[in-house]
């Protein structure tokens, strides 16, 4: 298996278990009554694996792209941009004229 996908799969386990430990502090500390929710419906552990799968590919995600931008080089040269003077705006108020329409 090439060593990109290695990588993307790699990441995307590591958002995998932290979408569990979400969930599953969401489940402990019972956050919005979401415990109550799911132990008493019938739909519960649909939800649960539901949240654990949109968890999944949020913090999947994020996961992959943090590694993916992280890998840049390092630009060693002059770095801040230029320095040039700001231009000056000369701004000057504008009459307008209104018809009062009462």
């Amino acid at each position: 298996m090439p060593d990109h996908i290695k990588l993307i799969l790699r990441h995307a386990f590591y958002g995998f278990l932290i979408a569990l430990a979400f969930v599953a502090m969401l489940l402990w500390f019972n956050i919005a009554n979401l415990w109550h929710l799911v132990t008493h419906t019938v739909e519960g552990p649909i939800a649960v694996v539901m949240l654990v799968v949109f968890s999944t590919i949020t913090f999947g995600s994020v996961q992959i792209g943090y590694k993916i931008m992280s890998m840049g080089e390092e630009d060693e040269g002059p770095q801040g941009g230029r320095r040039d003077r700001m231009p000056l705006l000369n701004a000057a108020p504008v009459p307008i004229r209104v018809e009062d329409r009462h």
